[in-house]
């Protein structure tokens, strides 16, 4: 068998036994999609986000990329983010890094990688930034973990600055958004405790005006 026929013989295995676990699996995921969250994560094949969560297709909106980064002229995530908030109306943005992350500790590396060196340029931000903290730590794993909660802290406050999150605080709509951190050697998720629910955390010059009609 194949690569390719073993993934299309897994997906037949896995329809079927939906199927006979619930027969209206499918009819209800052909109705309707209503997540009530947004998950911004890791490309890494080792952190699927509804197994994580314990959640059926449909209760989850995905969005990943390398190191989970929010930049604010990434048109795809940008994208994503508004359809979630303006249309899906999902509650809750879950930004989720996870520990041992090859996206960061590259970044914090001086090599050329090549392009996605541009990419992880704003994780480099993040560590001169902090670097007195960073460099007092020996371990480099130690050390390599606690830049990715940095980062994850950064990437809350960037989908925060957004006008499509500030946009809907000012229409009332409630939303808060999450950091978290998962652990690849335990499969659990640890909350960074930084949840913002309002643009009151950020920095005057961030808190933006939806425009007069």
């Amino acid at each position: 068998m194949s690569d390719m026929e073993r993934l299309f013989e897994n997906n037949r295995a896995w329809a079927i036994g939906k199927l006979k676990a619930d027969p209206g699996f499918f009819d209800r995921l052909t109705a309707q999609q209503n997540p009530d969250f947004l998950w911004i994560g890791c490309a890494d094949s080792r952190v699927p986000a509804n197994e994580i969560c314990g959640l059926d297709p449909g209760e989850l909106f995905v969005h990943r990329n390398v190191a989970n980064l929010v930049h604010p002229a990434d048109m795809n995530c940008l994208a994503v983010l508004q359809y979630a908030v303006e249309f899906l109306k999902v509650k809750h943005i879950i930004v989720t890094g996870h520990y041992g992350c090859g996206g960061v500790r590259a970044a914090m590396r001086p090599e050329q990688l090549g392009l996605i060196d541009h990419w992880l340029r704003p994780i480099r931000d993040i560590y001169e930034k902090n670097r007195d903290d960073l460099d007092a730590i020996i371990d480099e794993y130690k050390r390599l973990n606690l830049m990715c909660e940095l980062n994850v802290r950064e990437q809350v406050i960037n989908v925060a600055k957004t006008t499509i999150v500030q946009n809907a605080w000012s229409r009332g709509q409630p939303l808060k958004v999450h950091g978290w951190v998962y652990g690849i050697s335990n499969g659990l998720v640890r909350d960074m405790e930084c949840t913002v629910d309002g643009p009151e955390r950020l920095e005057a010059i961030h808190r933006t005006l939806p425009s007069k009609p």
